[in-house]
């Protein structure tokens, strides 16, 4: 974590959202996210349009990769290399990453871009940095390469993962997408840059599905993203909405572990020699404190019911760190995205991050 924004950057207990919103309109979804985290606003994903999906957002410039229903919600991305001109793509993409490896200012034009297409909501939360000073950081996410990689398929059904070619694309896409986003965050904003690697299919680690599927891989892959945010001079952070090998994330060389606290605190709760190795290198937890699972479980909990809840679990792991040592090192976010949720429960869980951040700052910062 040896990054110029880091000695910029303090968690201090403030709330930050993780993407995906159910609206149809990005300048809405915009004016929620900086009517709640007005400190760090960070970019809308809404995956009701099908270009904002998860899988073909971050897709586009990679060779071979290709949509089946382009323009569907039932949309699949799939990869082919049997191509009589797939030799020369691949040739192409590898030239341009060599080159935007070694010259960043490259990267501004280059097939790393994520264009306005699929993510309108980026180039919105630009225009909005732009004209807002005294931000404390701004956020943006990608899709994980593990994430990618495992759901993209070729017409066998066999995941891209397991090819070695598909394999080292995705990942070097994924990594100069990230840069690229970045830098493009920075020189919109006077501010850090919170730059989240999206990881959803970790927690299937150690399933059937993944035999073969080594941890190592696994933190190479994710060294080699959150490297590349940190060239990009930003912090980078990784979500994972269910439990998966956390040990192997706080080892990892990332800055921000973001994880549903609400639903798998016991999971990593054990890790407590762990999470303060990662705390006293600089690391900051993004407490996924605020429920997003389903109506029931949001309705059940209130302002006072989730402070509660972190006081509790900070009690657990906070072994001699005072309570306001830990909440300056804690980022207060839902455990997941909004997207799957209604409006009124998502403005609800909205809601919920700003309340319960403000409360707890008052008492302990």
């Amino acid at each position: 974590m040896t990054i110029s924004n880091q000695g910029r950057f303090s968690a201090d207990g403030l709330p930050v959202l993780i993407g995906s919103l159910p609206l149809a309109s990005h300048r809405e979804a915009l004016e929620w996210i900086t009517s709640v985290t007005p400190e760090i606003p960070l970019w809308p994903q809404l995956p009701s349009n099908p270009a904002e999906q998860m899988l073909p957002q971050f897709a586009e410039g990679i060779p071979c990769i290709a949509e089946d229903k382009p323009g569907s919600t039932e949309n699949r991305i799939i990869f082919d290399i049997s191509g009589p001109d797939f030799d020369e793509q691949m040739l192409a993409f590898f030239e341009e990453y060599l080159v935007a490896a070694e010259d960043p200012s490259f990267l501004v034009k280059s097939r790393f871009a994520t264009s306005g297409e699929r993510a309108a909501g980026l180039y919105l939360l630009g225009e909005h940095l732009a004209g807002t000073p005294g931000l404390k950081a701004c956020k943006g996410q990608v899709t994980g390469p593990f994430t990618l990689l495992t759901g993209i398929k070729d017409i066998r059904g066999r995941a891209g993962y397991f090819d070695e070619t598909i394999r080292d694309m995705v990942l070097k896409g994924i990594t100069m997408k990230a840069a690229w986003q970045t830098r493009f965050l920075a020189d919109k904003g006077d501010c850090p840059v919170l730059l989240f690697i999206d990881e959803p299919a970790l927690a299937g680690l150690g399933s059937s599905a993944f035999i073969g599927v080594t941890t190592d891989e696994i933190s190479a892959m994710i060294n080699e993203v959150a490297a590349g945010i940190h060239q990009a001079g930003g912090l980078a952070g990784i979500h994972v909405c269910a439990n998966t090998d956390w040990n192997m994330l706080l080892a990892s060389e990332i800055d921000i572990l973001s994880f549903d606290a609400h639903g798998f605190f016991d999971r990593i709760a054990p890790l407590t020699t762990e999470i303060h190795t990662f705390l006293d290198r600089g690391g900051i937890l993004a407490w996924g404190g605020i429920p997003t699972s389903t109506t029931d479980t949001i309705m059940a909990e209130s302002v006072d019911s989730l402070c509660a809840l972190w006081e509790r679990q900070m009690e657990e792991i906070r072994s001699d760190r005072s309570p306001a040592d830990m909440l300056r090192r804690t980022l207060i976010t839902p455990s997941c995205g909004t997207g799957s949720l209604s409006p009124d429960m998502a403005r609800r869980v909205l809601d919920l991050t700003r309340d319960v951040s403000a409360t707890l700052r008052r008492k302990y910062l």
